[in-house]
């Protein structure tokens, strides 16, 4: 069974990255602002957490037990469904650093009227699963420490981007959709 966990993991992560690399529009030429610095420093602790993940392996004399197999299969297409349906929505509006195009629209449909950041639900329920399926409970803590606190700094940062833009209807949003766990304020 772990093995058939493995194969889905595999296929899920790629599921998962497809959109991203090839129905995301890339290379916009429209006015845009960005925030670099620190969504860099997110996406750097976020990708730390994803690597502890994958390097601190569960020994091969220690399997997962059914309840983590279960749980990683039940994830990883969360993980992927969420990537998808949140790029398709998002648009013209997508981009890979925080940022504002100058035309730029407040999203709420699909995913984003679930939660505001579909993308980085989507990137943690992905690692989730690949922690239930390979990595030692004790490596677990720090990669969910280092990917969250990634994941609040550029929520932190879009969120603010969205409130300069949109002011008193993002604040609405913000108000009545959680930031990327669903019913976790």
């Amino acid at each position: 069974m772990v093995l058939v966990a493995a194969i889905e993991l595999i296929l899920c992560w790629l599921a998962w990255a497809w959109p991203y690399a090839f129905r995301a529009p890339h290379y916009q030429k429209r006015p845009s602002i960005v925030a670099t610095v620190s969504t860099a420093i997110g996406l750097a602790l976020e990708c730390a957490g994803i690597v502890v993940a994958c390097v601190f392996r569960l020994p091969h004399a220690h399997p997962p037990g059914i309840a983590r197999i279960l749980g990683s299969m039940a994830l990883g297409p969360v993980g992927a469904v969420l990537a998808w349906t949140a790029v398709k929505h998002l648009g013209r509006q997508f981009r890979f650093r925080a940022g504002l195009y100058e035309d730029h629209e407040l999203v709420r449909s699909g995913p984003y009227a679930v939660v505001r950041h579909p993308i980085y639900a989507s990137i943690l329920a992905m690692l989730l699963s690949t922690l239930l399926l390979l990595t030692p409970w004790r490596w677990i803590v720090v990669s969910l420490a280092l990917f969250v606190a990634g994941t609040e700094i550029r929520v932190h940062v879009e969120d603010n981007l969205l409130a300069s833009r949109f002011g008193r209807d993002f604040e609405d949003y913000r108000r009545q959709v959680r930031a990327y766990v669903p019913f976790v304020r």
